[in-house]
């Protein structure tokens, strides 16, 4: 098992409550309360050694980047990342467990929210039929909603009913076959499903399998089926992890976490084709520690790109050329250890990375000529931070 990979898993997070209770006496998360603003849901690992018991949530200040915490709003098993509905009501959690009513799955579970206070009522908890759910996302009429089943090696598909609240799955598939990595690779392992911008396709980051498989969805129905062709194959032993369409939605980057790459595709959005132009490390040169990658974002403007290094632990930035190309624009420390997640806010001025090792929250201004990252007031502490989801 590769070392910083094990980091991502509940038991691994040895130091995780001592590093949530020290900030918390040193104040680090002690920023003073905005009168109005965003919301932020933060998903988290649960159990173990971690303090964390669901999703917290933060008022977020869009003039001074202040973070000011409004607590626990559900008490949830492991919501390790979260999704919203497009119209903004509900918010979908999966829950990373391997135990759902005694099978071999996890579950997704829904919440209405609560614009004023950030409180989450439950809608509403189904299986996913496969064990370790780690993605979610809704396609984007909100009719069906998709989970990427990490040790189950699957994805599952489940329709939305009235009010958001998810059915039994529809449809659970995957790839086959394995890597070259024997202990990360042995077989199938779904890390993202993204539905493309035209809500007609629905990729697949496997992990074990370095491809992107690429399937056929029809809104009006729900249905997903194989695409011809079926999928795109990376370097071996990349391990894709996540996705990002290029607003042009003429490239597609995966970040790939075993490699510590990422790689340019150009999208054909009529075939639901992807082919391969190059990858680029997300590693400063020279660098010669135990890193893997996690997020990648592309910014609204799209002329930069992010990705998270854990173990470097630091966002890499990149310009993003008219060819699809990337070039190394700064690596910036997340002030933190592990961070397994950040997202841009819609205005792509502002990102806030999740220190998962640490158990902290570190924002960041964005330059919009370069793109570059500066770091904005103090941490803020929450346990295990695994998702950073800006409500719509």
């Amino acid at each position: 098992m590769f070392i910083l990979h094990s980091l991502s898993r509940p038991a691994a997070l040895s130091t995780v409550a001592l590093a949530v209770a020290v900030l918390a006496v040193a104040g680090l998360h002690a920023w003073q309360a905005p009168a109005a603003g965003r919301l932020v849901f933060i998903g988290t690992y649960t159990g173990g050694t971690t303090n964390s018991k669901g999703i917290y949530a933060f008022r977020f200040d869009d003039k001074t980047g202040a973070l000011a915490p409004l607590g626990l709003k559900a008490e949830t098993r492991s919501p390790s990342f979260l999704a919203p509905s497009p119209d903004g009501r509900v918010l979908y959690a999966v829950n990373e467990i391997n135990d759902y009513n005694g099978a071999k799955a996890g579950s997704i579970t829904a919440y209405t929210v609560d614009r004023t206070t950030g409180t989450l009522t439950p809608l509403g908890v189904e299986s996913t039929g496969g064990s370790d759910p780690c993605h979610v996302q809704c396609d984007r009429t909100g009719k069906v909603v998709a989970v990427a089943n990490y040790s189950g090696g699957n994805f599952a598909v489940l329709p939305i009913g009235p009010g958001g609240k998810p059915g039994p799955s529809t449809a659970l598939l995957g790839g086959t076959g394995s890597g070259p990595d024997k202990q990360r690779q042995q077989g199938p392992h779904a890390h993202e499903v993204v539905f493309d911008p035209s809500n007609r396709y629905l990729l697949e980051a496997d992990l074990g399998l370095d491809k992107i498989l690429i399937y056929r969805f029809d809104a009006a129905t729900g249905k997903v089926t194989p695409n011809d062709p079926a999928s795109v194959s990376l370097v071996a032993g990349s391990g894709p992890r996540h996705l990002a369409f290029h607003p042009g939605n003429r490239f597609v980057f995966t970040i790939n976490e075993m490699a510590s790459t990422i790689t340019t595709l150009t999208w054909d959005g009529a075939k639901g084709a992807l082919a391969m132009l190059g990858s680029q490390s997300t590693l400063p040169v020279g660098f010669k520690g135990a890193s893997s990658t996690a997020e990648i974002q592309v910014h609204p403007n799209g002329r930069f790109l992010y990705g998270s290094n854990r173990g470097h632990d630091s966002i890499a930035v990149f310009s993003i050329g008219a060819d699809g190309g990337l070039k190394a624009v700064e690596h910036e420390s997340t002030r933190g250890t592990t961070p397994r997640h950040f997202t841009l806010d819609p205005s792509g001025r502002w990102l806030i990375a999740g220190n998962q090792g640490s158990g902290t929250l570190s924002v960041f201004a964005v330059d919009q000529s370069t793109g570059a990252l500066t770091p904005t007031g103090p941490l803020a502490a929450v346990g295990s931070p695994v998702c950073v989801l800006f409500w719509p």
